[in-house]
């Protein structure tokens, strides 16, 4: 593998990451959103990563082979959660209104994971960039 693929690979990894941070940050500024019907209702949202493990898998955005990209973002499947509030002007004839099926403590753990798998990635980075430096001072010497 060449150094230069090392850049690539970990630059897949740090828009995957970043892909992640940001779906979580938009699930927990609607985690007390609430709707008038379920279907209404916002449901977390959670990207899916694919591993580029041959040539046909890579395009202009994920080129390298061994990266990662982010096949699609889906619902989270959880059910959403009904409450009945017959006060609330956006409750159905019912009285109940839809809250969101985002769970808050699930998504601070899923940034704090997106958030450190980032940082290793640029310490990935770094030390490749130095290996860099380093071999071309051993080849000026």
């Amino acid at each position: 593998m060449q150094l230069d693929n090392v850049f690539g690979i970990a630059g897949t990894a740090l828009n995957a990451q970043t892909v992640r941070m940001n779906t979580t940050a938009s699930n927990i500024a609607n985690a007390n959103s609430v709707a008038g019907s379920e279907e209404e209702a916002f449901r977390a949202k959670r990207p899916l990563f694919k591993a580029l493990m041959n040539e046909e898998m890579t395009h202009a955005g994920a080129q390298y082979v061994g990266g990662v990209k982010v096949d699609r973002i889906v619902n989270d499947p959880t059910p959403v959660r009904k409450t009945w509030e017959p006060t609330n002007p956006l409750a159905d004839k019912d009285g109940y209104i839809y809250q969101s099926n985002v769970n808050e403590m699930t998504e601070m753990v899923d940034m704090m994971d997106a958030s450190r798998s980032y940082q290793n990635n640029v310490e990935v980075v770094n030390t490749a960039r130095q290996l860099m430096s380093r071999t071309l001072d051993i080849l000026k010497s």
